[in-house]
């Protein structure tokens, strides 16, 4: 059966008080077909989280309505192995189940501070390197990052954007790994000249189920465009860590100028410039003023804006944001050279090879043929 995880905005209720609504759950869950498997919550945030087995998400809705009606505020299809790797168990917490009492309280957030290491590949892709190297990561980048994770609590989780995902239930740890990994990563490229990966991460806190229909989708997304406007060997802290670098916790464990944080503000356009990026790869004559009219700002906003954000201008973003797309397209044979031009934005297969050539140094054909 598939599980889900729904969210109850509890706010002013005890966790013993949850204890207790648990345990009304788990005397009807069979009329409904459904395996209570565990719970989250602690009482700062006042949000609780639920794991469920069931046939399907009304019979969840359906269970919580006759146990004490408290009906979640969402409910989300979720993966076993992601919920294990992220929140580190699908089941009560060991404590619970040696006890062998089964009203024991649960207090555990299930608030994560999400990591994001995306891969930068060089700007020139000259036909030596793409001899010397392979592009998919080698086995001494890929078992470092393993390694590094491991050590601060956390396991590297596959992403398909080329990327790695891990979770850490403190903001402290997970910067330090962050400057740790990109530490050792320059190390490696330093000892032998011929490997050329470098990164850039992304660090962002958040809940597990959100409005976003995806397990931590919100911050997982959140993180990536982070990681993505981050320059080579740099850290991008959300607005809500960034508070604690600048202020709280997290000020005297870092003094490294290579990590940059955003303000609420900076945050938001980030997420609009991104969702408008997004939403009109595909439409060759969008332009900035389009996007001036969507973002409801004027050309010398957007301007100045986008190129504190991003350093680039409007035009090079956008330009930018098309070009990373089509060079995972290709890497992945996700279509011909004339297919993915169009799928990303560009007018003609011409002008696509024309900008690819110039961004990157190698006609997009030659790329092709180095990574079939």
């Amino acid at each position: 059966m598939p599980i889900f995880m729904d969210r109850h905005d509890i706010l002013g209720v005890t966790a013993k008080h949850v204890a207790e609504v648990h345990q009304k759950d788990l005397k009807v869950q069979g009329k409904f077909g459904c395996k209570t498997l565990t719970y989250w919550f602690d009482e700062k945030s006042g949000v609780a989280f639920c794991l469920v087995e069931a046939p399907e998400k009304q019979a969840v809705i359906n269970m919580h309505d006759q146990a004490h009606g408290i009906i979640p505020h969402q409910i989300i299809e979720v993966e076993r192995n992601l919920v294990k790797s992220f929140l580190g168990r699908i089941t009560d917490p060991e404590a619970n189940k040696k006890s062998g009492e089964p009203d024991l309280v649960i207090n555990e957030s299930a608030i994560r501070t999400i990591l994001y290491i995306e891969l930068k590949y060089p700007d020139d892709l000259n036909s030596k390197i793409l001899k010397e190297n392979s592009l998919f990561l080698p086995d001494v980048y890929s078992n470092l990052i393993h390694k590094t994770l491991q050590q601060h609590g956390s396991n590297k989780i596959k992403d398909t954007d080329d990327g790695f995902v891990a979770s850490f239930t403190d903001e402290i740890d997970a910067l330090q790994c962050a400057k740790e990994l990109l530490a050792n990563l320059k190390e490696i490229n330093k000892r032998d000249t011929h490997q050329w990966i470098n990164a850039s991460i992304g660090l962002s806190t958040g809940a597990p189920v959100t409005d976003n229909t995806r397990f931590f989708g919100e911050t997982i997304r959140l993180t990536k465009r982070l990681a993505y406007i981050a320059e080579p060997g740099q850290i991008m802290l959300s607005a809500s860590i960034g508070e604690l670098h600048n202020t709280g916790s997290l000020k005297s464990s870092n003094k490294n100028k290579l990590v940059k944080t955003l303000n609420y503000t900076e945050e938001n356009f980030l997420n609009q410039l991104m969702e408008l990026a997004e939403k009109c790869l595909d439409q060759p004559h969008y332009n900035v003023n389009d996007c001036c009219n969507q973002l409801g700002v004027s050309k010398s906003q957007l301007y100045r804006k986008t190129t504190a954000l991003t350093g680039k201008t409007p035009n090079e973003f956008i330009k930018e944001f098309r070009l990373s797309k089509a060079l995972k397209l290709m890497q992945k044979h996700r279509g011909n050279i004339s297919e993915i031009a169009f799928e990303t934005g560009f007018s003609t297969p011409s002008y696509f090879t024309q900008c690819f050539h110039k961004r990157y140094g190698i006609l997009p054909s030659e790329y092709e043929a180095s990574v079939a």
